[in-house]
């Protein structure tokens, strides 16, 4: 079995360049990245200049250009945390909400059948939304079932496993029914998939459990699913014919890469802060603020400190798209070679994803913060690549 992929919602690559330094015999084929109402597709730009050369790279409505997919083995992506919630349509059965990157997601593995699925996201999606905890999860596992596909699934924190940022996401992998790692796998119970033979299990130790949960999805009627499912999934679990394992898994912990470690050493002098520091200081601290809502109730607003300036000898706190503005959780060292505050610089947070140092230099200033606080890990995928390879030369 070929190790082609295909990637979607591909940012500014993080998938291709962990399956490629995971395995070099992995081809990304096919690659979709689009931006809808930006007039200019920096994140598409980016990606074209690593890899076009390789990769066929579509810069449209992935709705518009799902059947024009090649096949695939391996099917990649990171999407937005949305409602995924479903309607009735009469006669016509039920239909997702419209414009939820999900739904898309469904009707390309309908479509085309990959053998395998590895999905990102953030790690809220196993609760969401708050009123039906767990629901839109539910939704996604009950959407795979009927698609005959089994499901693992761990929420991984970079740091717990020597990496430089504490960036948690919950990870998906899938696969069909009919592979030859699904008849493989089908011979352990849960409790020995969850804890040794699975993929996450061999590519993130865990410490080992005994008790795990069952709940069953009725995947047969997605829109009860939508309707009445609800569930405090926990970190780590398997779906397999509509029966839902899972428990709390505790990581063998590898110790990080800290903070000091990716910092350069020649940074720019409009990166510093100056002498005026207070607003940092006031917005970094404790505080209790007494405020009145729009509707005239009165209220103490409050919120704990976040160090400042930020540790150096730990791993830097999740990244976030606005890394680059003036806010709360923007990252703020303390420079080690010129002894002054400063912000990061571009090629230290492209660092903490484990990118290549200007990765992302094509593009503006600002925007290269924002696309490394929507990046994944690259050293998550290398290792889930790595048993994926595995995986796929077995079939």
């Amino acid at each position: 079995m070929d190790k082609t992929v295909v990637e979607l919602f591909a940012g500014v690559g993080g998938f291709h360049e962990g399956l490629s330094k995971a395995d070099s015999q992995f081809r990304v084929i096919w690659a979709n990245q689009w931006e809808p109402g930006k007039k200019t597709q920096y994140a598409f730009d980016c990606y074209k200049h690593h890899f076009g050369e390789v990769t066929e790279c579509v810069n449209e409505d992935i709705a518009t250009v799902k059947e024009a997919i090649p096949n695939h083995t391996l099917l990649v992506g990171g999407f937005p945390c949305q409602d995924y919630s479903v309607a009735a349509t009469g006669a016509k059965g039920i239909n997702g909400k419209k414009g939820v990157l999900w739904w898309e997601i469904r009707d390309i593995i309908q479509l085309h059948q990959p053998p395998f699925v590895l999905l990102e996201n953030v790690d809220r999606l196993l609760k969401s939304p708050t009123k039906q905890r767990g629901r839109d999860f539910g939704i996604m596992l009950a959407c795979f079932a009927e698609l005959g596909y089994t499901v693992e699934w761990r929420v991984i924190n970079a740091a717990d496993y020597g990496m430089a940022q504490r960036r948690r996401r919950v990870f998906i992998f899938a696969y069909r029914e009919t592979t030859h790692y699904a008849n493989r796998i089908q011979g352990y119970n849960p409790v020995e998939i969850v804890n040794e033979e699975g993929i996450f299990a061999k590519a993130f130790p865990i410490k080992k459990e005994t008790e795990l949960r069952l709940t069953k999805i009725d995947y047969k009627d997605i829109l009860k699913v939508s309707d009445e499912f609800h569930h405090l999934f926990k970190n780590s679990g398997l779906m397999r014919a509509g029966e839902v394992y899972d428990i709390h898994s505790t990581p063998v912990y590898e110790e990080p890469i800290p903070l000091k470690d990716i910092l350069v050493d020649d940074a720019e002098e409009r990166y510093f802060l100056g002498e005026n520091l207070r607003n940092w200081e006031f917005m970094k601290g404790s505080k209790k603020l007494d405020r009145v809502s729009k509707t005239g109730h009165e209220y103490t607003f409050s919120e704990g400190a976040i160090p400042f300036p930020d540790p150096l000898d730990k791993p830097a706190r999740t990244m976030l798209t606005s890394e680059a503005s003036k806010n709360r959780s923007t990252h703020v060292i303390s420079d080690p070679v010129k002894n002054g505050f400063r912000l990061l610089t571009p090629v230290e947070c492209e660092k903490l994803n484990g990118f290549k140092p200007d990765w992302t230099k094509t593009m503006p200033h600002n925007f290269r913060y924002f696309v490394m606080g929507n990046a994944l890990v690259v050293g998550i995928v290398e290792r889930l690549g790595k048993q994926i390879s595995g995986i796929i030369e077995k079939e």
